[in-house]
């Protein structure tokens, strides 16, 4: 299980695990095998295993089974590091990385309402603009001394 903000949490435990399709997005496009991703990310591959264990990462995999990590693996992988080398331990880093997709999840959320909010004010100013009859302007003449008040 990773946690990619784009995924709502836990990474995409879905029947279609290969992230290389021809529509996919470079970033998630799974084409590193272990020993490149361990190099690009600047660690050992038997780190990788550990953090897959651990569910930081969830690399594709092959129909023989072996790992293969896209761009965006790579860039959880930098974060990973770097919050290791801050002092956190790895609990504290998977603990880190569902908070900060849970941030994101929610900053998502937040942008959506705000949208939908700002659509549904658009809407009602139409309505109203549409509702709206012209007035004509118009003068009352008032004669001294003709004043119509009801006692």
């Amino acid at each position: 299980m990773s946690f990619r903000p784009d995924s709502g949490g836990a990474g995409g435990g879905g029947a279609d695990r290969s992230r290389s399709g021809s529509g996919a997005n470079s970033s998630t496009r799974a084409v590193y095998v272990i020993s490149v991703a361990a190099e690009l990310a600047g660690v050992h591959p038997q780190t990788l295993r550990v953090y897959e264990r651990r569910g930081l990462v969830d690399p594709s995999r092959t129909g023989g089974g072996n790992r293969r990590y896209s761009q965006r693996d790579i860039e959880q992988l930098r974060r990973i590091q770097d919050l290791t080398a801050a002092g956190l331990n790895l609990e504290g880093v998977r603990r880190v990385l569902e908070l900060e997709a849970d941030v994101a999840r929610l900053q998502a959320e937040v942008a959506r309402v705000r949208a939908e909010a700002q659509d549904a004010l658009e809407r009602t100013h139409r309505h109203y603009r549409r509702d709206l009859v012209p007035v004509r302007p118009s003068v009352v003449v008032a004669r001294p001394g003709t004043s119509r008040r009801r006692s």
